[in-house]
């Protein structure tokens, strides 16, 4: 395969300190699926923008090859100055299809006096670059994305926008497609989609892609080549996919802090020589302070690795701790005001310590749900009860909790030089540094940071807070890989409970214990485990008639399970102890007598199965030993329900 784009020497800096990208090389060959990754911040759409000429260099060169090497880019931020429908905006994206098609049309209305090798080099044109099938294309495009071609751009999300841009860059048919974040703001049926038409059309037509990507699960689908950004080179990790990579760069990082171990230890003992005096004067030991020169410039120009974000979730004692029921949603149902129903009779229990995941298409509800479970929408039948001692806070995935003209500080601080974290005091540029913010970020404006600077931003001002019911939306939209495994690693021994709405299948898999799928018609149903447990737990469709009597049997499970933990939350958040009757027989009693312990040792049980299946390296083991926890789990579940139903029964009569 020859190199289509090359990139020689390239340099590029934007007035700091150090250059942003230096002394870059780098080919990418026709065919190649290079997923682009990095730490925010550290160049990966700039170097896109490169990529596609729209920056030039400071020193350096670009080359294509061959001539006329057509280029599509998906932007990261939505351009201001994009209008019309979406129709007109994904046509933007194909001038020179439109043109030809134009020109053909207007050569074979001249009758007699058809210029006949125009024409035949016009339909040889749109044949090379397949502008027959350019409405199929743009149909089966904008169908899989859910888009309508008449809508106004202006009128859409943020979301849907970056949608259409997408499909603006996928119908173009290029040569080189450049793609940042594409699956911010798709669900998974759009981003499973987006996966086969990526692969396909590398496999079919021999187009280079080039994709910088937070989605872990996407990386390891689409790319088979891995390039970093890092600290202003670029490292080709060569041909692999992104599970190789994250091997492969763990090796060299322990190899690369041993070589500067032992750089650091030889600096040292010669810059104690050299302070011994006279001894390093003379002449005969002249090559040997020359060296120590060497040494300490190389020593300067080292760029070290910024330091790993070390942010937490603050520990719950006992008195910030909510009680044990947390949401107990009854035959709660919603719609839109002459829309379609989107939640039918749901039944269910969040307790305290749940990691639940909420997971669906776009459009079907999910934000309408969490706004049902915390109490900011009525349901239409059915009911809420929230349990007692909540403190939320919620992860908005629009940022519109960020002021963009304040500085970084001012919007964590609020005008203060210090914050209060777990009752201690802190300065703010040391708080930010643990979300990866470097001191001279601190005092710009919002504006200024990227999309993944301002996920860790919003984090920032979040965690300072105290709070044992965490609502999290789309949090993952733009965060670089290591501040999304922190972040599953603090979620995971967070001690509260925790509602996660996310497309991002590998985090849902590391994170939640169970994942509620709104699955269309109203029909939401909880699977055990997080988005790989639903894909092996769901059924086929059934008969209608199947479908409502397996739906009523899982209500009236939740329903049972919703009674037997009223009695234990009213028990815990009332010292409510009951008491002896008479009316007991005495097999009664003793039953009665024997019930909490019996219960105390299923909560126990239940208790430490959840933490197993909070653990991700559980869902690396067999999978039969986790369809063993799973059956064993259940079998507590419903064991559980019954003795606190039996004992709320005993107890009535006493």
């Amino acid at each position: 395969m020859g190199d289509v784009l090359s990139l020689r020497g390239l340099s590029l800096s934007y007035g700091t300190a150090a250059p942003l990208l230096q002394g870059v090389d780098l080919q990418v060959a026709a065919g190649e699926r290079i997923g682009l990754v990095g730490r925010n911040g550290a160049g990966k759409s700039t170097l896109l923008r490169l990529l596609s000429g729209e920056l030039e260099p400071d020193r350096g060169e670009v080359v294509r090859s061959p001539s006329g090497l057509r280029v599509g880019r998906l932007e990261q931020e939505v351009p201001r100055d994009v209008a019309g429908t979406v129709s007109d905006v994904v046509g933007d994206g194909l001038p020179e299809f439109q043109s030809l098609l134009a020109e053909f049309a207007r050569l074979s209305e001249q009758g007699g006096e058809v210029d006949l090798v125009r024409l035949e080099e016009v339909q040889r044109r749109i044949e090379a670059v397949g502008a027959w099938d350019l409405e199929r294309r743009v149909s089966t495009v904008l169908s899989r994305l859910g888009l309508e071609p008449e809508s106004r751009f202006s009128g859409l999300s943020g979301g849907m926008r970056r949608r259409v841009l997408l499909a603006r860059a996928l119908v173009r048919t290029p040569d080189v497609l450049l793609l940042d974040e594409p699956t911010n703001h798709l669900d998974i049926p759009s981003i499973e989609w987006l996966e086969e038409f990526l692969v396909g059309e590398t496999e079919d037509r021999q187009m280079a892609l080039l994709v910088v990507s937070h989605d872990r699960a996407f990386l390891q689908r689409v790319a088979r080549r891995i390039v970093e950004v890092d600290r202003g080179t670029v490292r080709d990790w060569g041909q692999c996919t992104h599970r190789e990579y994250l091997e492969r760069r763990e090796r060299h990082r322990e190899v690369e802090e041993v070589q500067a171990a032992k750089f650091d230890k030889r600096l040292a003992e010669e810059e104690a020589w050299v302070r011994q005096g006279i001894k390093a004067r003379r002449t005969r030991n002249e090559g040997r302070v020359r060296a120590l020169e060497r040494l300490r410039a190389e020593r300067r120009a080292r760029r070290e690795e910024a330091g790993r974000g070390s942010f937490r979730i603050g520990a719950l004692d006992k008195s910030q701790r909510s009680g044990k029921l947390v949401i107990e949603a009854t035959g709660m149902g919603f719609a839109h005001p002459g829309g379609e129903t989107l939640i039918r009779d749901l039944d269910l229990l969040v307790m305290r310590g749940d990691k639940l995941g909420i997971l669906g298409p776009n459009g079907s509800g999910k934000t309408t749900l969490v706004q049902l479970l915390l109490g900011d929408l009525a349901p239409d039948t059915g009911s809420i009860r929230h349990g007692v001692r909540l403190e939320t806070a919620v992860f908005d995935q629009h940022r519109e909790q960020l002021d963009e003209e304040r500085t970084v500080a001012d919007n964590v601080a609020e005008g203060a030089d210090e914050v209060v974290i777990e009752g201690r005091r802190r300065h703010v540029i040391s708080y930010l540094r643990e979300f990866l913010f470097r001191p001279e970020q601190v005092r710009s404006p919002v504006s200024a940071l990227s999309g993944g600077e301002r996920a860790r931003l919003l984090l920032a001002r979040l965690f300072l807070r105290s709070f044992n019911l965490l609502v999290l939306d789309e949090p993952t939209n733009d965060l670089d890989l290591e501040t999304l495994e922190l972040l599953e690693e603090r979620l995971v021994g967070f001690e509260g409970t925790l509602l996660l709405v996310s497309h991002d299948r590998a985090f849902l898999d590391n994170v939640v214990t169970s994942t509620v799928v709104l699955e269309g018609g109203g029909r939401a149903v909880e699977y055990a485990g997080g988005y790989s447990d639903w894909l092996a737990q769901r059924r086929p469709p059934q008969p209608a008639a199947k479908s409502g009597a397996k739906a009523g049997g899982e209500a009236a499970a939740t329903r049972q399970r919703g009674a037997a933990a009223r009695a234990a939350a009213r028990a815990e958040d009332t010292g409510d102890s009951g008491g002896r009757a008479a009316k007991l027989s005495y097999r009664e009693r003793r039953e009665l007598d024997g019930l909490p312990q019996q219960i105390e040792e299923l909560e126990q049980e239940q208790a430490s199965l959840n933490q197993r299946f909070a653990d991700p390296q559980l869902y690396r083991a067999e999978g039969e030993q986790v369809a063993r926890l799973r059956q064993r789990a259940e079998e507590v579940r419903l064991e559980l329900a019954r003795s606190y139903a039996r004992w709320e029964e005993l107890e009535a009569r006493s």
